[in-house]
C-alpha cells in the first residue's frame, strides 16, 4: 500500500490572480529573484554545475516556521486496577476512572517564505493548524535564516488548498515572488528549500517527475506537482524553485511507505496558490463552487461494463436533496462525463472542475444515465467548510453540528447521569450533517463519560439513539421516562438501539452508573 502523508513536522506531545509584489519604484528594495538579478546567476540550460549560486540568492527568503499549542487529553485508566498488581504499574496520579482531562503542550514544525519586504509569509495550512483533536494553537513563530525569532500572526488560511498566510512586524526582509507554474514541464529541474526534520535550512534538488497530478484524495485541489527531490517531514510550506528562481510551487505532501522521502514528492502549483494567497491577505475567504453531491471514481470495470471510454467519468452515488444537483435533475446512478465542455478524468475530476465555478455560475453537465447521453443544466452553489464535508462524508460521528449543549427549551438536551451520556434531540442541520432520512427518529449523543459502560461499550458523539428498551424515542423527555421506569422496575440496564450515519442499526445493553 502507499500512504499520503502532509509533511509538517510530527506533533509532539509531551512536553488569488494578481501578482503579489508590485514593482517597486527606483531605488526602493527588490526580490531576492528580481529577474534582472537571477539573469548571471541561472545556470545554463541541462545539467548545471552547480546550484550553490541560485541557492545563495533565494535560501534567505525562506524560514522556520513553528507553533506551541495545548492538548486536553483524558488520562488512560490503569488495566491493573483493582488486581494484585495495580501497585505496580502505574497506580494513582491522574489515572483514576474519573480523573479530569489533562493538559499537555505539544509543537507542529514546517517551512514557508516570505513574499514581501513587510513580512508575509506563506505555508500550508497543516503547518499552522490544531495537530490533534482538542488542540489549540498558543503561538506561532518565525526563524529567519539568521536566527532571528518573529512571533507570526495568523492572517488566513484555507483548509481546501492546504495554504495559509501569516505576518511577522518587520521591514527590509528578503523575500520571493511567485512564478508561472503553467510554463513548466516533466523533466525540468528544480530546487527545493526548506526545515526538514528541524535541522535546519537545507536544500534539495530534483526533475519535475508530473504535472497535474492526482493523488486520489479527491477535492478541488487535488492537482499537484510531483517530484523526484528529496521531501520530508518539515519541508511542508517551502518553496519549489525553477533554475530562474521563480516559486513554481509549495511543497506540501509525499507518498510513502514509511512516512520519509522515497522520491515521489508533492507541490501545490503557482498558479493555484497565486490567487488564495491573495484572497487571504485582503483578509477575504476562498468561496468555490459546490454541486451537493457524491462522487466515486469510474473504474476500469465499470466503464467497461457499461461501454464508456476508460479513465472519463465520475459516478454520483449521493444527490443533496434541494441541492444544486437535485434542483438541476441530477440523480443517483448518472455518470458526469463533462463539465462546462471540459472532460472529467483521473486528472481533472468532477471536484475540481465545479469547485472551480463561482458561486452562482452555470454548470452544464454531460451526463451518462442508462446508456443514453443528456445535458443537464446547475447554478453553482457555494462549497461549504472542509469540516462540513468530512462530517457529511464520514457521517458525524464527531461533527460539528451535534451542539455542545442544549438550545431553545428545557428539553433540547439531557445529561443523563444513569447512563453517562449526555443527549440532544435531532434538527434540520443534524439530520443533514449525519445522513440521517427525514423519517429518521430519536435523540443523538453528544458526549459519553469516558467511564461509561456507554462508553466502553463504543457508543460515541453523534450516534443516533432510536429506542430504549424498545420504546421508540422521540426526545430527551421520551428518553428520560423510559429510563426512570426501567430503574423504578429495579433494572440495572436498558437496551438501546443505535443507528451510526446509514449503517446499520444494533441493539446495545447499556448499564446504569452506580
Amino acid at each position: 500500500m502507499r500512504y499520503a502523508y502532509a509533511i509538517s513536522g510530527a506533533l509532539l506531545v509531551g512536553g488569488a490572480a494578481a501578482t503579489l509584489a508590485l514593482q517597486p519604484p527606483a531605488g526602493a528594495q527588490t526580490a531576492q529573484n528580481e529577474p534582472t538579478a537571477m539573469a548571471a546567476l541561472a545556470p545554463r540550460a541541462g545539467a548545471p554545475a552547480s546550484f550553490a549560486d541560485l541557492v545563495a540568492r533565494l535560501q534567505p527568503a525562506v524560514v522556520n516556521i513553528s507553533t506551541k499549542q495545548s492538548i486536553k487529553v483524558q488520562p488512560q485508566a490503569n488495566p491493573f486496577q483493582g488486581t494484585p498488581f495495580q501497585d505496580f504499574f502505574g497506580g494513582g496520579g491522574g489515572q483514576e476512572p474519573n480523573a479530569p482531562p489533562v493538559t499537555r503542550q505539544a509543537q507542529s514544525l514546517g517551512s514557508g517564505f516570505l513574499i514581501s519586504p513587510d513580512g508575509y509569509v506563506v505555508t500550508n495550512n497543516h503547518v499552522v493548524a490544531p495537530g490533534a483533536k482538542g488542540a489549540t494553537v498558543d503561538s506561532i513563530t518565525v526563524i529567519l535564516p539568521d536566527r532571528k525569532e518573529y512571533k507570526a500572526k495568523l492572517i488566513g488560511r484555507d483548509p481546501a488548498s492546504d495554504l495559509a498566510l501569516l505576518k511577522i512586524d518587520a521591514t527590509n526582509l528578503p523575500f520571493v515572488k511567485f512564478g508561472d507554474s503553467t510554463k513548466a514541464r516533466v523533466g525540468d529541474w528544480i530546487i527545493a528549500i526548506g526545515n526538514p526534520f528541524g535541522i535546519g535550512s537545507t536544500v534539495t534538488a530534483g526533475i519535475i517527475s508530473a504535472l497535474h497530478r492526482s493523488t486520489g484524495a479527491g477535492g478541488a485541489y487535488d492537482r499537484f506537482i510531483q517530484t523526484d527531490a528529496a521531501i520530508n517531514q518539515g519541508n511542508s510550506g517551502g518553496p519549489m524553485f525553477d533554475l530562474s528562481g521563480n516559486v513554481i510551487g509549495i511543497n506540501s505532501q509525499i507518498f510513502s511507505q514509511s512516512g520519509g522521502n522515497i522520491g515521489i514528492g508533492f507541490a501545490i502549483p503557482a498558479e493555484e496558490a497565486k490567487p488564495i494567497i491573495e484572497t487571504l491577505m485582503k483578509g477575504a475567504s476562498v468561496q468555490r463552487g459546490y454541486l451537493g453531491v457524491g462522487i466515486q471514481p469510474l473504474r476500469e470495470d465499470d466503464g467497461a461494463a457499461l461501454g464508456l471510454p476508460k479513465g472519463r467519468g465520475e459516478i454520483i452515488n449521493r444527490v443533496e436533496p434541494d441541492g444544486p444537483a437535485d434542483k438541476g435533475g441530477v440523480k443517483t446512478g448518472d455518470i458526469v462525463l463533462r463539465v462546462n465542455g471540459q472532460d472529467v478524468t483521473v486528472d481533472q475530476t468532477l471536484s475540481y472542475l465545479v469547485a472551480n465555478v463561482k458561486p452562482g455560475g452555470a454548470i452544464k453537465l454531460d451526463v451518462n444515465r442508462d446508456g443514453k447521453n443528456i445535458t443537464l443544466n446547475a447554478v453553482a452553489g457555494t462549497r461549504p467548510s472542509e469540516d462540513a464535508l468530512a462530517a457529511s462524508v464520514n457521517g458525524g460521528g464527531d461533527d460539528n453540528a451535534v451542539p455542545e449543549s442544549g438550545g431553545k427549551g428545557q428539553n433540547d438536551a439531557m445529561m443523563s447521569s444513569t447512563l453517562g451520556l449526555s443527549v440532544t434531540e435531532l434538527n434540520a442541520d443534524i439530520r443533514r450533517a449525519l445522513q440521517l432520512d427525514a423519517t429518521a427518529t430519536g435523540v443523538v449523543i453528544v458526549s459519553a463519560d469516558p467511564s461509561s459502560d456507554a462508553a466502553q461499550k463504543g457508543l460515541q458523539r453523534g450516534d443516533l439513539i432510536v429506542s430504549v428498551n424498545r420504546t421508540p424515542v422521540a426526545n430527551t423527555a421520551d428518553m428520560a421516562r423510559v429510563i426512570s421506569q426501567a430503574k423504578a422496575a429495579g433494572r440495572e440496564a436498558v437496551l438501546l438501539y443505535v443507528q451510526r450515519a446509514r449503517q446499520p442499526g444494533q441493539f446495545i445493553s447499556i448499564r446504569f452508573n452506580k
